[in-house]
């Protein structure tokens, strides 16, 4: 039996959602989101509370019966708070800028690199090492910083690159010397 799936899905003040055939549709003050639901789950929404449950208990009808509520707990949570991840510039000279809608990224190499923010997110640069990535798409949000992670992960020598700001980066010693 599912835990996750059976809880219910509170939904906060200003949000509705609708059920349209397979697609579920979940509109907030800061946007609307859908999700394409599988058959072999059954979704209600009865006073500001949506509930899954599956028909049969399958493995995979079991699995989908978690995944579908996960989902639509993030789908609320985005159109009504929306998501954000923090990354951090860490080593001499790397910064990252903001112009216009594009982030670019000063980090070791010969040239700048440009990011382009995605419909639906937001960079913000508070300081000059430090990045903000924010949207209502749980999923989209995870991935951009990913994206930007990876243009410069950290290094475990000397810990520099690009890195969440709650991320703790594995240090190794460096060469021992020949005594």
């Amino acid at each position: 039996m599912s835990r996750i799936g059976n809880a219910p899905i509170e939904m906060p003040s200003g949000v509705e959602a609708s059920i349209d055939g397979d697609t579920v549709t979940v509109k907030g003050p800061k946007g609307t989101l859908t999700q394409v639901i599988d058959p072999r789950i059954g979704i209600s929404i009865e006073d500001g509370v949506i509930t899954v449950a599956r028909d049969n208990d399958e493995r995979e009808a079991r699995a989908l019966h978690g995944l579908t509520r996960a989902l639509l707990a993030n789908m609320v949570v985005g159109v009504s708070a929306g998501y954000t991840k923090e990354l951090q510039a860490v080593g001499v000279g790397y910064r990252a800028a903001l112009k216009g809608s594009t982030l670019e990224l000063q980090v070791g190499f010969s040239h700048p690199v440009s990011i382009e923010a995605p419909e639906g997110i937001t960079f913000e640069v508070p300081e000059q090492t430090k990045i903000i990535v924010s949207g209502i798409d749980k999923q989209l949000v995870g991935q951009v910083a990913a994206n930007i992670r990876r243009v410069r992960p950290p290094e475990p020598y000397k810990g520099k690159g690009i890195r969440y700001v709650d991320e703790h980066v594995r240090r190794k010693a460096g060469k021992a010397g020949v005594a």
